[in-house]
C-alpha cells in the first residue's frame, strides 16, 4: 500500500489526508461539495488518477496540479457559471475566490452597498433581513421577545392595588 501523507497543506491550509480529494478540498473557503466535485474530476481526466484515490496518497506535483486548478477553474475548462465571482464589479472578470480573497471582496461589497446608502446595504448594516422576511417575531437579535414565555407563564398574577384611601404623606420638615 502507498504510504500516507495525514495532513496536506493545500492553498495555505492543512487538510485532511485520509479523504478522499474532492471531499478533502471542500474544507477550503470557497470550494463547494459540486466545485469539489468538479475540481477533482478535471484532474482526474489530465492525469488518468481513480477517483477514490485520497489526497494524502497524492505527489507534491499532484497537490501543485490540484492548486494550479483550484487558483484557475477556467484556465482548465470547469465553465463559467461554477466561478463564484462572475462579472467582478471593480474589474468586470469571471474569477473564483477561496479563502481570504472570498471574504476580502464580501467585505468590500458589503461596504459599497453601505456606502450608496441601497436598500440592501442599509438592511445589513442594521442587521435586519434584507430579503422580504417578516420582522413582527423574528430577527429580533438579542433582545427579548413579545407576549408571555413559559416562565412567565406559571406565576400568578400581581394583584391590582386597592383603590381605597391612599396613605397620607408625611409633613416634611423645616
Amino acid at each position: 500500500m502507498a504510504e500516507i501523507n495525514y495532513i496536506v497543506r493545500v492553498m495555505g491550509k492543512d487538510l485532511d489526508g485520509t479523504k478522499r480529494v474532492d471531499e478533502a478540498i471542500q474544507s477550503l473557503k470557497g470550494i463547494s461539495h459540486r466545485m469539489g466535485g468538479l475540481i477533482w474530476a478535471q484532474f482526474r481526466k489530465e492525469h488518468k488518477s481513480p477517483f477514490s484515490k485520497k489526497l494524502g496518497e497524492l505527489t507534491p506535483e499532484e497537490v501543485k496540479q490540484i492548486e494550479s486548478i483550484i487558483t484557475g477553474p477556467e484556465k482548465h475548462g470547469l465553465p463559467i457559471w461554477t466561478l463564484n465571482r462572475q462579472n467582478d464589479y471593480a474589474t468586470g472578470e469571471d474569477k473564483h475566490l477561496i479563502m481570504n480573497d472570498l471574504a476580502f471582496s464580501l467585505r468590500n461589497d458589503l461596504q459599497r452597498m453601505a456606502e450608496i446608502k441601497s436598500y440592501r446595504g442599509l438592511r445589513l448594516m442594521w442587521g435586519l433581513p434584507v430579503r422580504g422576511q417578516k420582522t413582527k417575531s423574528t430577527h429580533r437579535g438579542k433582545g427579548g421577545i413579545v407576549g408571555v414565555t413559559k416562565k412567565d407563564a406559571g406565576k400568578p398574577a400581581v394583584p391590582a392595588k386597592a383603590s381605597s384611601a391612599a396613605p397620607a404623606k408625611p409633613a416634611a420638615k423645616k
